[in-house]
Order: structure tokens, then sequence, then C-alpha cells
């Protein structure tokens, strides 16, 4: 659409969320009807998830080729000026837009009866049915909600820098210690664990050298489920 159109990849993504929406809904019910109401969501559904990693991949490859691509917009290469920093917009912006994206999401789940009935369902399903809700439906409505903003988060990150069909797999790992070190289901958690990677991979990228900052995110995953295996800010179970 930025190539096509000119339309700013920001703007793109917004305007892709209900396609993709739609996508998550339709992926989760064949996910159901093939492994969860059978009971192999565990170790054949993760395969499951995974073999339609490679799929996608695949078919971009097809599509796209293997080459980095780019994208263009008026505040790609410039920078704000505070002091004798230099901020570029290209990292300023896509930071600005996932706190905003974040905190409506802590928002929704938080302040909505469907947000609640989101967080509810992986803790006591039987308690949400007799509350009138349909867990697989609301099951859905989650990950519609998640592939829908991954949208997004595909149109920020292209606008950090450039990227090929397969640049999703460097982030499999951080992403995973997110969560475990922010704590399963914890939004805010989430957000805190995600600051402090980045500065700390920051940080190590520029005193000992980028080939160190990966280490980062396993070596907190590590420790956070020794030290606590709830995350910063989950609840401990039992």
């Amino acid at each position: 659409m930025n190539a096509n159109f000119g339309i700013d990849p920001i703007l793109a993504g917004v305007l892709m969320t209900p396609v993709f929406f739609a996508i998550g809904m339709v992926v989760y019910r064949d996910y159901y009807a093939s492994f969860e109401r059978t009971g192999q969501e565990a170790l054949s559904g993760l395969a499951f998830f995974f073999g339609l990693m490679f799929i996608i991949e695949v078919l971009l490859i097809i599509a796209y080729g293997v080459d980095y691509r780019l994208v263009a917009a008026g505040y790609i290469g410039k920078s704000i000026n505070i002091g004798f920093i230099g901020i570029p917009w290209r990292m300023l912006l896509p930071f600005v837009v996932a706190l905003l994206l974040t905190l409506g999401l802590q928002q929704y789940f938080s302040r909505t009866f469907t947000g609640r009935a989101i967080l509810a369902v992986s803790q006591d399903r039987l308690a949400l049915q007799l509350m009138g809700a349909n867990p697989i439906r609301i099951k859905q409505l989650a990950f519609g909600i998640a592939i829908a903003t991954t949208a997004i988060a595909g149109s920020l990150l292209i606008i950090i820098g450039p990227v090929e069909p397969s640049v999703g797999r460097l982030y499999i790992g951080r992403v995973f210690a997110i969560v475990v070190l922010g704590g399963m289901g914890s939004i805010s958690g989430t957000l805190l664990a995600a600051l402090m990677l980045g500065v700390l991979e920051s940080l190590v990228a520029t005193f000992y050298g980028p080939s160190w900052a990966p280490a980062i995110a396993f070596g907190a995953l590590l420790l956070t489920l020794i030290l606590r295996p709830s995350g910063l800010l989950g609840r401990k179970m039992g």
C-alpha cells in the first residue's frame, strides 16, 4: 500500500487491522476444530502454528523475494533534537504508537465485560460459562484481536528498519522472554519487561558489541523461570 498508493505505513497498518482480525478469527476456528476440541492443543497445536508460520514465510518469499524492503514516509530520516540529544522519528514514533496501543488494550481488558472475559478464560473457564459467556467465542475474539495488533506492529517494525520474510524469527525468543518476564496475562508487566529488555540490550550492544545483545533476553528468561516463575507482575498460581 505504501509503494503503490503512497499511504503512510502506520495508516496502512491501521486500515489492515479488520482484515487481520477476520483472518485471526478464521484461523482460531480451524485450530479449535482440529486440535483444541480433541484435546490436542498442547504439542500438536504448537506445531500447527509453527507450520503456519513457515507456510506464510514461503508464500511471502514467492510473492516478494528474499530482498529487504523499505517504506517511504516524510518523517523517516528526520530527528527531533532535545538539547544535545537527537532522537530519530523512525524510533520515536513507533514507540509512542506502541505505547498508546498497549495502554488502549489495557483499558479494554480492564474496563469492558469482553475484555475481562478474555483475561478470565484462561483462569476459570467454568466460572466464565456461569456468567453467560461462551469460552470458545471469547478465545476466538482474543485471537482475532492478537492477530489484528500484528498489522500495526508490522507497520511499526518496517518504519524502524528494512524487513524481509523471515525477519520474524529474530523476535520469537525476545517475545517469549518478555511475556514470561512480565507475567502471563499481564499487559502492564509485558510493557515493563519490554522496556527493561530494550534498554538492557541497547546498553550491552553499545559497550560489549551487538553480538551479545540477544543473550540478554534468554538470560532474563532463565533467571525469571528460576527466581520468579510468575513474572514481574504476574499472578502466583496456587
